[in-house]
């Protein structure tokens, strides 16, 4: 049994937490770090056997917390990377229905013809999160990995562990910091943690 532990970013200092930064490299807040040594703390006595995390500072230095208290390189994956949003990015859902309502309502919809104005449309963020699978292969059964990302990507990720049709990628609730962890076996893969934030409290 190899075991998932997928963990979101810490709250970064780009002024709401409402507003969708894609690939904008924002930095964590003082409360996204602090969220990040709760982390840590939470996840000191596991053994993982590698680290990987986005290009994106908010997420690899989250990665970079953790990792301090593992003997552990952590590899950087642009796969891992959020949606590129396009002339979405740093927009609030009440400003993008105003400035592009079509997209507002493609994204509402669910449907995987989604494709943000200079961004990514789905197939494209898909078929490179996909990609992250193939690092994945190349571990044993026995193996512990710990995955630092963004919303989109681990919810892609969660899909193709599970075996679940893509249409629900956006049908799984993670929060800043939280945990979520997967145990793969060699027929199946099970959730046994979804956005579990304890550690905050």
């Amino acid at each position: 049994m190899s075991r998932l532990f997928l963990v979101r970013h810490g709250e970064t200092e780009s002024g709401s937490t409402l507003r969708y930064w894609g690939q904008s490299d924002v930095k964590l807040s003082t409360l996204g770090l602090s969220q990040a040594e709760r982390l840590c703390n939470r996840l000191v006595t596991e053994k993982f056997d590698a680290i990987y995390t986005s290009n994106l500072r908010r997420a690899s230095v989250t990665a970079e917390i953790i990792a301090a208290r593992h003997q552990l390189d952590i590899v950087n994956c642009a796969e891992l990377n959020e949606v590129n949003f396009g002339k979405v990015e740093g927009l609030t859902f009440d400003e993008v229905s105003r400035f592009y309502p079509e997209v507002a309502k493609t994204w509402v919809s669910r449907s995987l013809s989604l494709e943000f104005p200079d961004g990514e449309n789905f197939e494209m963020f898909n078929s490179r999160v996909s990609k992250f699978l193939s690092r994945l292969d190349k571990h044993t059964p026995e193996e512990t990995i710990l995955i630092v990302a963004h919303a989109g990507p681990l919810r892609l990720l969660v899909c193709y562990l599970l075996g679940l049709d893509l249409r629900h990628w956006r049908q799984f609730r993670l929060d800043l910091a939280s945990l979520s962890i997967i145990e793969t076996y060699s027929q199946q893969a099970i959730l046994s943690q979804l956005n579990d934030v304890s550690h905050l409290e």
